[in-house]
């Protein structure tokens, strides 16, 4: 996908789940249409296939488990999300995290599978590390700014930086978004002109009171 790209991870909010998950890929559906920008939802796993069937938008999975098929009662498989609709996935989210080996695991499975990978981290050291293990994406998220409203480009912008320079001199292949705390515009350009290729976000969009014109607001200053 072009950049900038901004994904919306839906999280388990109610008014990101069922129905409101449908509406909200509406918005962003509609959103991305008017401004010209890849956007990207990232649902719950039981609202990814209504969602396929409703809207064009991309869809990533909030997790993929590194399992194959068999007796694995509770997890996410790869194989059942991409039937659902997921062309790409989170990988390491903050609110899900993963062993090291699993995170290896699970990206090449997406790339055996055909699928993009937005693999998140939390500074600049981790994401040296999870660089070599070269996934398509790669989202910075401090997890004390996660949902605080502070947005890391200001609070951190070293953070952002620095990430991006570390990270491009290992694999320049690798995008890297800014997450944590991103809701309007402004933070949306000090994240590009911070060498950011789009932001992952979540709550500032989800709780707006129309999410399409925050949306619209996001994209406006760049």
């Amino acid at each position: 996908m072009n950049t900038p790209i901004v994904i919306l991870n839906f999280k388990t909010y109610i008014e990101s789940s069922g129905l409101n998950a449908l509406n909200l890929a509406k918005d962003l559906e509609s959103a991305g249409e008017e401004t010209g920008i890849n956007m990207v939802a990232a649902p719950q796993a039981a609202d990814i296939y209504r969602i396929k069937q409703e809207t064009s938008i991309p869809i990533f999975a909030q997790n993929i488990d590194a399992i194959t098929p068999g007796g694995h009662t509770g997890h996410d498989l790869i194989e059942t999300l991409i039937e659902a609709g997921a062309s790409g996935s989170l990988i390491n989210h903050s609110e899900k995290r993963m062993k090291l080996a699993d995170i290896e695991n699970v990206i090449e499975l997406t790339k055996e599978k055909g699928i993009l990978s937005c693999l998140c981290t939390n500074n600049i050291n981790t994401s040296k590390a999870a660089a070599t293990l070269a996934p398509d994406y790669l989202a910075v998220e401090p997890p004390e700014l996660i949902g605080s409203g502070i947005p890391v480009s200001q609070a951190q912008p070293e953070v952002v930086e620095d990430t991006v320079k570390e990270v491009k001199a290992i694999n320049k292949d690798i995008k890297v978004l800014c997450g944590a705390g991103i809701s309007t515009g402004e933070d949306m350009a000090a994240a590009i002109e911070l060498g950011a290729e789009g932001v992952l976000l979540a709550s500032g969009i989800i709780k707006a009171d129309s999410p399409k014109e925050a949306l619209i607001d996001l994209v406006s200053k760049i």
